[in-house]
């Protein structure tokens, strides 16, 4: 397990909310609202907990209790790539659908 308060790279991570641009577009919900638990440390949290490094190809995003990588993400033109071994789950609320609305019927 890494010492996360001896990393010397901690200015390098922004946090979890910076992956909601990419994940939108694969998602139709808002992924960094959902839970996921890491399977390293057992730690749950929100997405937007999650410390995301983008120096890299694509986005990685680690646990903020262990600094696992909880899941990676890489973008090309045509597709993407979503790797999520580093959650033994991802709850994602799903917005109930609104009450359909009464039309007055004209006689």
């Amino acid at each position: 397990m890494t010492d996360v308060a001896n990393r010397t790279d901690v200015a390098e991570w922004v946090d979890g909310n910076d992956i909601a641009g990419a994940a939108r577009e694969l998602f139709a919900v808002d992924l960094t609202a959902a839970r996921g638990r890491c399977v390293n440390c057992g730690l749950v949290a929100m997405v937007a907990e999650a410390h995301v490094y983008q120096r890299a190809p694509g986005i990685v995003a680690r646990c903020s209790g262990c600094d696992s990588v909880l899941l990676r993400l890489v973008r090309a033109p045509d597709r993407a790539w979503l790797d999520l071994r580093g959650l033994a789950y991802l709850e994602i609320p799903i917005p109930a659908p609104a009450a359909p609305t009464a039309v007055p019927v004209v006689a």
